[in-house]
């Protein structure tokens, strides 16, 4: 069956009129025209083409990401001053991470522990190096705003009749206890200090060294703890003998005189080594009351003091001589020899730091005072 071509007609008749309204976008790539009288403009064929490639305009600059922020509702500055001051953007942090704080508190802490180990360092080594030194001074000699007079002397130069009354009026077991003190005696001693009763019990030999070295004359209850503290640490550190040795060269005598070696010259004119019975009970007499004492003309102790309190120095020193030659005569030496000190001072080779001479202190206190 043969094709019928089909005719052509204009269809122009058959097209809907546009509606009223504005004018079509151009397609793209065009530019605009006027309107004209007719509803569908022509192009203008008898334009030539542009030359090159100037047909198509080049295409819009596609936007940056880095916009400018949009203003936030309450912003009220100029655009241009939100740009400029604009902020940079953190890091972003992983999911689950905790933000830190700074660690002020445990630096403090960690500053506070080295100071307090440096410390602690520094007092260990202080007390281990009393084992071999004698210290030039003490906190009571330094406290002490008349001056003091002190030379020590070994222990062996000693008389051992002055060592055994040491021990028997100050501290009987010294050589026979573990440890600076009895922890019970202790308690009891606090226990009176707080209720305002009368001490049960004097201060053992290592309690009066702590107080004597490191400490003074208040009656606090916070000294008496630091003082036990130190007296635990020193009994930790040094033997009886070297305890023995540094109690009786630094205790006190008399208002300025420190040591036995100083006392033995100032009251009796005589070095410590040859001590008689009854010197060395006076001697140890003065060391719970030391300071209403003075040297009597020609030697001997003097009671008539300024500031009338000698009868307390006194009292101290007649309950001496009651209970003292008592315990001498029950145990002799043997609490010196239990301490660690052999022998007697008189069988020790002499030395140049024996006492065996006056101190030159002690010579002008003498001289000073017009009691030689």
């Amino acid at each position: 069956m043969a094709s019928v071509p089909p005719e052509r007609r204009s269809t122009r008749r058959f097209r809907r009129p546009p509606a009223a309204g504005p004018p079509p976008a151009p397609p793209y790539g065009r530019p605009a025209e006027p309107p004209q009288d007719q509803p569908y403009p022509r192009p203008d064929f008898d334009r030539p083409p542009p030359a090159g490639n100037d047909w198509y305009p080049s295409p819009e600059p596609v936007p940056s990401r880095e916009e400018p922020r949009r203003p936030r509702s309450g912003d009220r500055r100029p655009r241009q001053d939100r740009d400029a001051v604009r902020r940079p953007v953190p890091p972003e942090r992983p999911r689950g991470s905790r933000r830190r704080r700074p660690r002020r508190p445990r630096r403090l802490l960690a500053r506070i522990g080295r100071v307090l180990a440096v410390l602690v360092v520094v007092q260990a080594l202080l007390l281990l190096s009393l084992r071999w030194i004698d210290p030039p001074t003490t906190a009571f000699m330094a406290a002490n705003p008349d001056g003091s007079v002190q030379q020590s002397v070994p222990v062996e130069h000693v008389s051992r009749t002055f060592l055994a009354a040491v021990i028997a009026h100050e501290d009987a077991a010294l050589p026979y206890r573990a440890g600076a003190f009895n922890w019970t005696v202790l308690w009891s001693r606090a226990a009176s200090h707080l209720s305002g009763e009368e001490d049960p019990s004097g201060s053992t030999i290592p309690q009066q060294v702590a107080k004597n070295l490191f400490l003074n004359q208040e009656l606090s209850a916070g000294r008496k703890a630091v003082e036990a503290a130190l007296a635990v640490e020193l009994a930790f550190v040094l033997d009886d003998r070297r305890m023995l040795e540094l109690y009786v060269n630094y205790a006190q005598f008399g208002p300025t005189i420190y040591g036995v070696c100083a006392a033995g010259w100032y009251y009796f004119d005589s070095p410590p080594e040859s001590l008689s019975p009854a010197e060395s009970v006076q001697l140890v007499g003065l060391l719970p009351s030391p300071g209403h004492v003075r040297r009597a003309p020609g030697g001997g102790m003097d009671f008539q003091v300024e500031d009338g309190l000698g009868w307390l120095s006194r009292s101290h020193v007649i309950n001496a001589q009651n209970r003292v030659p008592r315990h001498l005569d029950n145990l002799g030496f043997t609490p010196v020899e239990d301490a660690g000190i052999e022998g007697l001072a008189s069988e020790q080779e002499p030395s140049d730091d024996d006492c065996s001479e006056p101190p030159q202190e002690v010579t002008d206190l003498i001289a000073a005072e017009g009691t030689g």
